[in-house]
């Protein structure tokens, strides 16, 4: 009789698989490994059970979604963390991670975490920019407990993968949020207010009442090559129904005349940092086209 189960764990050839509330240790049967079909955390799968607390994976089931880095399937949402403190935000790179996000078709949860040490002014306007676009924005301290429920509430009946730079604090969220986790946590460095990488492998912790939370390595850099120019402008969504609204069907927004989301940018309603980073990625997304049919 096969079981369903999903997987929660991976290492060294072996699988935790968690099938209703136990787990059992499985491999992958022989000739499925030959199919070259990679096992991944977050996959439904058909297990056979070969002994008390042991199977085989027999058939990994379809997937909705697929992450590269962190490799995890079935995703639902990426809560992204950042810090306006040790370390110090980069709105650069808050919204590459977005952009990677959006691409992938998952949900966004925005989470300020050490929010004890931000002024009011900046929270405010960080809030007044990313949830002016849409994105949930919840404010956490993880350390202190709070805004935990909250988060918590956003995260239940889903798989939730936290995404953020090293040091932000998300295995201390972890911690929090999941009775027993006990993730190693690291201090940041003082001089460059970098944190140092405290996970090393993709796990998806189970939340009560439901859902499961996935802990990432900390991203350090991510490519957008997956994205066309013409494409870039969707994954900002206070850009992507402007579009339509430009002179050119193909404007990218940058010097063209006529442009709506130009004329939205001069007039305050986008925030003039997203512009920005929309122009750097865009430059980087041409360069590589340029590069590719060198």
């Amino acid at each position: 009789m096969r079981l369903l189960g999903l997987v929660v764990k991976s290492y060294s050839n072996m699988y935790d698989v968690q099938v209703g509330d136990e787990i059992l240790t499985c491999r992958v049967r022989g000739k499925f490994k030959k199919r070259s079909t990679t096992v991944m955390g977050g996959d439904q799968v058909r297990v056979t059970l070969t002994e008390p607390g042991r199977g085989v994976i027999e058939e990994v089931l379809p997937r909705k979604s697929v992450l590269t880095r962190p490799p995890v399937a079935n995703v639902d949402q990426a809560v992204v963390v950042f810090s306006c403190r040790r370390p110090a935000v980069s709105l650069r790179m808050l919204d590459r991670l977005l952009v990677c996000v959006e691409e992938a078709g998952l949900d966004v949860i925005l989470c300020l975490n050490k929010v004890d040490l931000a002024s009011g002014e900046e929270v405010e306007g960080l809030r007044r920019t990313y949830a002016g676009v849409g994105y949930p924005f919840l404010c956490c301290n993880a350390r202190a407990g709070t805004g935990i429920d909250a988060l918590r509430a956003q995260l239940e009946g889903r798989i939730s993968v936290l995404a953020g730079e090293s040091g932000v604090g998300k295995s201390t969220l972890i911690n929090r949020l999941v009775r027993g986790a006990n993730l190693p946590t690291g201090e940041v460095s003082g001089r460059a207010e970098r944190g140092r990488h405290t996970t090393r492998n993709v796990e998806l912790l189970r939340l009560a009442p439901s859902g499961y939370v996935v802990d990432t390595p900390g991203f350090s850099y991510l490519e957008l090559n997956m994205i066309e120019p013409g494409e870039l402008a969707y994954y900002f969504p206070e850009m992507r129904d402007l579009s339509a609204e430009c002179r050119f069907d193909d404007c990218l927004h940058q010097q063209e005349p006529d442009c709506a989301v130009k004329a939205v940018v001069q007039g305050g309603q986008i925030a003039r940092s997203r512009y920005e980073s929309y122009l750097s990625f865009l430059e980087e997304i041409q360069e590589y086209v340029r590069n590719r049919y060198r």
